[in-house]
C-alpha cells in the first residue's frame, strides 16, 4: 500500500468513528473497535475531537482501554485523564502495565500525580513509589516487575504449572528466570526449551552460562546496548545482591531508542528538549527552545564580521576575492558538519571511543585532504578566469585548506565533549558550522593576502 494509499484509509477510519460517535451508534462502534488493532486506534485518537475521543475510549473493554491508553502519547495521555472520572481513572491506572504507569505518572505535574496516586489500590501504591524512587532515567524507572521465576530445583512439569499461572495473570512469558530461594538470578531460559525438555527433567539442567542482567541505577541506555547486543527479548534487572528486580523488555527499548534518538537530532540542530513532539508543542514551546541557540550564534558569526574587517585593505585591493567567500565560507562549514554528524552518532553507538582518537584523526586528515583537493581543482578553473592565475591558486588552496580545518575540527569536538563528560550531541552542526565560518574567512583571507602578495591587515 502507497503512502497516499494509507493516509486515504486512515481519513476514512476516522471519519466512519466519528460517525459513529455522532449517530451514538454505540453497538457499532463498538464491533468497530473490536477489528481494529489498539496501535491503530491510538493512532486515530488525536484527530478525534474532545466529545467524539472520550465516548469512544470509554467504549472499549477495560484491558484493551489499558493498551490503547499505553500508546497514546503524553500530551494525549494528560487530556484524557483529565476527562475520566475518578472510578474510570482507577480502572484504568489498575489496568497499566507497571512500567507504563511508571511512564505516566513521571510526566504529568506534581499535583496531578499525587491525584493518581491517591487513586491506586495499597499493592500498586507501593509498587509505583518503589519504581518512582529511582533516578528518572535510570533502568528502575524502566523496568516491569512482573515476570515469570522459576527456581532451579523444580521439575519442568511444576515450572509449566507457574509459566501458565503467570502467562494468565498477563506477565511476559517469552523468557522464564531462574531464582534461588532468597531470589537472586541464577539464570535465564527461553520458553522454548521448557516446552521440548522431558516433564520431569531439573529446570538446573535447562540453565547454562550466566545471564546478562543489569543494575536498576544504570542509565537506560545500558538497556539499549544489552538488548541490541545480545539480540535479547527482555533484560533482567537485579539490585546489589543479585535479587531480581524486574525486566525491560524490547518494546520498552525501542522506546527508549527513539527517545535517545530523537533528542540527539534536537541538539544537533540546536533545538532543547522537546516533551511530545513538534505536533504536540506550544508555539511558546518551539520558540524557548530554539532561541537560546540562535542569539548564541549571532554574537559567534560576528567574530566572521570581524575577521572581514581585519582583512579590509585585501578586499579592497581585489574585488575577486568577494566573489568566493561564501563559497569558501560554507564549504568549511558543511566539510566539519559532516564529520561532526559521524562522530556524534559512532560515539553515541560505541563504536568510536577515546582510543580510537588517534587513528581516526588519521584517516580523517586524509579523507578530508583528498575531498578538499577535488573541491579545490573544481573551483580553480573559476577562481582562475574570473581573477587571473594567481586567485585561482589563492581559492583552490584556500578550499583545500577550510575543508580540511573544518572537517578535523568536526571530528574533535565531539571527543572533546565527550572526555568532558558533556553529551557529544552538543557538537551541533550550527555550532561547528559557525566555527568553521569564522576559520573559514581567516584562513582564506590570510591565503589570498600572501599569494597575491598585498600589504599586512
Amino acid at each position: 500500500m502507497t503512502a497516499a494509499e494509507t493516509r486515504d484509509a486512515r481519513l476514512a477510519e476516522l471519519a466512519e468513528l466519528a460517525e459513529l460517535v455522532e449517530g451514538r451508534d454505540w453497538p457499532g462502534l463498538r464491533a468497530r473497535l473490536a477489528r481494529l488493532p489498539v496501535q491503530d486506534v491510538a493512532a486515530l485518537m488525536p484527530d478525534l475531537t474532545r466529545e467524539q475521543r472520550v465516548p469512544l475510549f470509554r467504549l472499549l473493554p477495560r484491558r484493551r482501554s489499558a493498551e490503547v491508553f499505553s500508546y497514546l502519547g503524553p500530551e494525549q495521555q494528560d487530556e484524557l485523564i483529565a476527562d475520566l472520572t475518578n472510578e474510570e481513572t482507577r480502572r484504568l491506572l489498575g489496568h497499566l502495565p507497571p512500567d507504563d504507569r511508571t511512564a505516566l505518572l513521571q510526566e504529568l505535574p506534581a499535583e496531578v500525580t499525587r491525584r493518581l496516586l491517591g487513586l491506586l489500590s495499597p499493592a500498586a501504591l507501593r509498587q509505583a513509589r518503589e519504581l518512582l524512587g529511582y533516578p528518572p532515567e535510570s533502568v528502575g524507572r524502566l523496568m516491569t516487575p512482573d515476570y515469570i521465576a522459576v527456581q532451579p530445583q523444580w521439575t519442568v512439569a511444576r515450572a509449566l504449572k507457574a509459566i501458565r499461572a503467570g502467562a494468565r495473570r498477563g506477565e511476559p512469558a517469552n523468557v522464564i528466570y531462574v531464582v534461588d530461594a532468597q531470589g537472586r538470578l541464577l539464570g535465564a531460559v527461553d520458553l522454548r526449551r521448557f516446552i521440548l525438555a522431558s516433564p520431569h527433567t531439573a529446570v538446573r539442567r535447562l540453565v547454562g552460562g550466566s545471564p546478562v542482567q543489569l543494575s536498576a541505577f544504570e542509565d537506560r541506555e545500558a538497556a539499549v546496548r544489552a538488548i541490541q547486543h545480545y539480540d535479547l527479548a527482555a533484560v533482567p534487572v537485579v539490585d546489589s545482591e543479585g535479587v531480581l528486580l524486574g525486566i525491560v523488555t524490547v518494546d520498552d527499548v525501542m522506546d527508549v531508542a527513539e527517545a535517545e534518538a530523537t533528542e540527539d537530532f534536537h541538539k544537533m540542530g540546536t533545538v532543547g528538549a522537546l516533551k511530545g513532539g513538534v505536533r504536540e508543542a506550544s508555539p511558546w514551546l518551539l520558540y524557548r527552545s530554539r532561541v537560546s541557540w540562535l542569539v548564541l550564534l549571532v554574537f559567534a558569526n560576528l567574530l566572521t564580521g570581524l575577521g572581514i574587517a581585519y582583512y579590509e585593505a585585501t578586499i579592497e585591493a581585489v574585488i575577486a576575492l568577494v566573489f568566493f567567500m561564501p563559497l569558501i565560507v560554507a564549504s568549511g562549514g558543511n566539510a566539519g558538519a559532516q564529520a561532526s554528524t559521524l562522530m556524534v552518532r559512532a560515539i553515541a553507538t560505541g563504536e568510536a571511543r577515546p582510543q580510537d582518537l588517534a587513528h581516526l584523526l588519521a584517516k580523517e586528515t586524509a579523507v578530508s585532504a583528498a575531498l578538499g583537493v577535488t573541491m579545490g581543482l573544481a573551483i580553480w578553473g573559476v577562481g582562475a578566469i574570473q581573477g587571473g592565475t594567481e586567485i585561482g591558486i589563492a581559492v583552490a588552496l584556500s578550499m583545500v585548506c577550510v575543508v580540511v580545518v573544518g572537517s578535523l575540527f568536526g571530528m574533535v569536538l565531539p571527543f572533546l565533549l565527550h572526555r568532558l563528560r558533556l553529551d557529544p550531541a552538543a557538537a551541533s552542526a550550527p555550532l561547528v558550522t559557525s566555527i568553521a565560518d569564522i576559520l573559514g574567512v581567516l584562513i582564506y583571507l590570510a591565503i589570498a593576502t600572501a599569494i597575491l602578495d598585498l600589504p599586512p591587515a
